[in-house]
């Protein structure tokens, strides 16, 4: 499989302290594992689309407020 000529930066955790949630509570919300919060967090985890949605309509933001996206 050919590497992807994008990565992303992901905020998810700013969003998180600004709401004062915890990562467990984020995972319940949408349906996925804490373990899976954490890789998100630090960028090792490439979720899918419907994940990336759910997580901005917690937060009550976009795909693109969530991930800096950039070419490598």
């Amino acid at each position: 499989m050919a590497k992807s000529k994008y990565k992303f930066d992901s905020k998810i955790h700013v969003y998180r302290a600004t709401k004062r949630m915890s990562q467990q509570e984020l995972a319940d919300l949408v349906g996925v594992s804490r373990q899976t919060i954490i890789q998100l967090e630090r960028n090792r985890y490439n979720p899918s689309m419907l994940l990336a949605y759910s997580i901005a309509k917690v937060f009550n933001v976009t795909i693109e407020d969530l991930f800096d996206f950039m070419e490598e």
